[in-house]
């Protein structure tokens, strides 16, 4: 260990005889503590909120879904299907046929898009865990599952067999020169109703794939895509390899994330723009850094003398304070992170601070890497302002070596 670093060391931990300079030092240090502190676990607050916003639409949405490249559908024979289903990498397949529709409920309106799904569909996706009233579909009629959204706007109900609710499209084609009807209508029974979100619950209409594929005119083995519930660490490239052969025409495999493509952008500048927000705070503290360091020259110019007189070089005087203030932002946001995992933590197991108006505790979420993204930031920034701070110092010194 260089004399500078066992100096520094020595001035980090020892007290100086001026009260005010004890007191900058002080103040700097519970600084750089408290803004680590607050970035991390500002930062952990929003991967809780992002992971809580995230478990609705996560509970909605496949792993992974296939959507054909040209055209609305794809075809696959039963088959095909039934290998697909069998490889290693996949646990469950289900078909899907998606169209928006019209519905139509005691003269009440309103488009929605319909959702007819197969009967294994919940084995990919837990929607029927998302009913709130009523029963999931049995797949032995013309039964529809509404959103809470939906059945509010057209007051609809559940099991209500006096009235019918009424899904149309429009007709792929006409049937004959005297059909002068361009939409095809197909009646059906309200038996129950999903709650998942405002946006979610006022878009789709769920109904059996056989309903479905009756009502757009399509062939049993057409649908407009079909979703996979994947193993663990499965990647899209190795997927998309084994399915390929599968399928005669080109495909496209949409993951989760890319689903949700402009949430997933959204949730990601904010994170950013909170991210730098944060990082500002800390810039700010650092100059109490700055300021410390500063005094701290000038309060030690008679120990500077002494070691310039025993030998030390004006670029040994540089990197001691350097180390010192190295020493401050590397202890300081250590203290912090620890702060903060304490925090973090505390709320997780035992919460203290709920969303305002609810029984519903704010969610936070422990994650390595925003530790090691508060701890880089730190020393990055950290290095910079020290630097900024010493600037000079080495020609300071080498006029107090002359003098």
């Amino acid at each position: 260990m260089t004399y500078s670093l066992k100096i520094a060391w020595r001035y980090f931990f020892s007290k100086s005889q001026q009260t005010v300079i004890n007191r900058i030092n002080v103040f700097a240090l519970l600084m750089v503590v408290v803004a680590t502190a607050a970035l991390f676990i500002v930062l952990s607050a929003f991967a809780g909120l992002k992971d809580f916003g995230l478990s609705f639409t996560n509970s909605f949405d496949p792993d992974y879904e296939i959507v054909p490249i040209r055209g609305k559908y794809l075809t696959l024979s039963e088959n095909s299907l039934s290998e697909l289903e069998s490889l290693p990498l996949i646990i469950s397949v289900a078909q899907e046929v998606e169209e928006k529709v019209f519905l139509s409920f005691n003269e009440k309106n309103q488009v929605a898009y319909l959702k007819a799904v197969s009967e294994n569909y919940t084995n990919v996706v837990g929607v029927d865990s998302l009913i709130a009233l009523g029963n999931w579909l049995s797949f032995k009629g013309p039964e529809a599952v509404l959103g809470f959204g939906i059945a509010g706007n057209m007051s609809v109900g559940v099991f209500d067999y006096s009235t019918f609710l009424n899904i149309t499209v429009p007709k792929k084609k006409k049937t004959g020169p005297l059909d002068q009807n361009p939409f095809f209508t197909k009646p059906s029974v309200v038996v129950g109703l999903y709650q998942i979100s405002e946006d979610l619950d006022k878009k789709y209409v769920f109904a059996n794939l056989a309903f479905g594929q009756e009502l757009m005119g399509l062939s049993p083995n057409s649908f407009s895509s079909i979703v996979l519930k994947i193993a663990e660490n499965v990647t899209k490239k190795e997927l998309a390899k084994e399915i390929s052969p599968y399928f005669k025409d080109p495909i496209n495999l949409v993951s989760r994330s890319e689903q949700n493509a402009a949430l997933h952008k959204m949730l990601n500048v904010e994170h950013l723009a909170i991210y730098f927000i944060f990082t500002l705070v800390m810039i700010i503290a650092l100059f109490n850094v700055i300021g410390a360091l500063i005094m701290m020259f000038l309060d030690k110019r008679g120990e500077i003398k002494i070691l310039l007189a025993m030998g030390a070089q004006p670029k040994g005087i540089y990197k001691l304070f350097f180390n010192v203030g190295l020493l401050i932002c590397g202890f300081g946001g250590g203290v912090g992170i620890m702060l903060g995992i304490i925090i973090v933590g505390l709320q997780a197991l035992f919460p203290f601070i709920y969303v305002p108006g609810t029984s519903l505790a704010y969610p936070v979420l422990f994650e390595l890497k925003n530790v090691l993204v508060v701890l880089g930031t730190v020393m990055v920034l950290g290095t910079l302002s020290t630097a900024w701070a010493t600037r000079g110092l080495a020609k300071k010194a080498r006029s107090y070596a002359v003098s």
